[in-house]
């Protein structure tokens, strides 16, 4: 019969008249495939160099060294040349220059125009090649210089912790007790708790036998402890402890030690102390309270 045949053929005449949309697709698909082969090399081969190309720059990025300043930090009539990031904190700096100073970098100031924040950069703040920028703080050492005791007054205070002798009746404290009561005094009163004035407590006593102050600065979280010579502002996270006992005979006031590091040689010694004071002065201190 004639039908397959004539069917096969109608067939073939309609693709060759009309192509047929397989054909034409396949076509285009080789056309664009020998275009690629033609003009640059294989799929796989362009993936991996644009893979390489972004791993490098990506690299390159993580890698890049920041830049850094030479400037002069004067601290203590000390002039030391410094090389920082020009985009270090402030903060950072600080640390950088504990190492250095030897000064805690809760204690530092850094005047750079006026008194710099820690999150603050140099370059914000405007310091340029050889700038002089000034440091302000104490060392730990210098804090407890007045009050640090001789090694007589160490192996007397051993020996009547040892036999748990009281604060008043040990040599080493009878030494500024028995100098007698400061006329400035500030009134003592036994068996009451009152909170902190708005003025220093003053009229106290330090090892050395001079007249200290102290005043807290609740909103800065700082004790600041002045003497004659110095005021010293210390951050209360840096203080580890705070221990009175009642004098012996003046139970209204205290001797209390203040531990500024974790030897008993930095333990910072006050005489007259109010007793109604004490509660407060230790919740300040030891951040039992929260101050608005």
């Amino acid at each position: 019969m004639e039908y397959v045949d004539a069917k096969s053929e109608s067939n073939d005449n309609s693709c060759n008249s009309t192509p047929c949309p397989e054909l034409v697709s396949n076509t285009n698909c080789t056309e664009n495939s020998s275009v690629v082969r033609n003009d640059s090399t294989p799929k796989h081969q362009i993936h991996d160099v644009q893979k390489e190309d972004n791993n490098g720059a990506s690299t390159t990025a993580q890698d890049q060294p920041r830049e850094n300043i030479d400037f002069k930090v004067i601290y203590n009539k000390q002039r030391i040349n410094v090389n920082f990031p020009l985009d270090g904190k402030v903060s950072e700096l600080k640390n950088h220059l504990e190492k250095i100073i030897s000064v805690p970098h809760a204690m530092q100031k850094v005047m750079i125009k006026g008194l710099a924040k820690d999150d603050q950069t140099l370059r914000s703040l405007g310091v340029t090649k050889g700038a002089k920028v000034m440091v302000v703080g104490s060392k730990l050492d210098d804090v407890l210089a007045i009050s640090i005791p001789t090694k007589q007054d160490s192996s007397d205070e051993a020996a009547s912790s040892a036999n748990k002798e009281p604060l008043s009746q040990q040599k080493m404290h009878r030494k500024v007790l028995d100098k007698g009561m400061p006329e400035d005094v500030m009134p003592g009163l036994l068996g009451s708790k009152e909170p902190l004035p708005e003025f220093p407590l003053a009229g106290m006593l330090n090892k050395s036998g001079g007249k200290v102050r102290l005043t807290f600065k609740l909103e800065q979280d700082q004790l600041w402890i002045g003497t004659k010579e110095r005021t010293d502002k210390i951050p209360m996270n840096s203080i580890k402890g705070v221990h009175s006992e009642p004098i012996h005979d003046h139970p209204e006031y205290h001797i209390m030690a203040i531990q500024l590091g974790t030897t008993e040689a930095s333990r910072y010694w006050i005489y007259w102390v109010p007793a109604q004071y004490i509660s407060a002065i230790k919740d300040a201190i030891l951040g039992k309270w929260c101050y608005f």
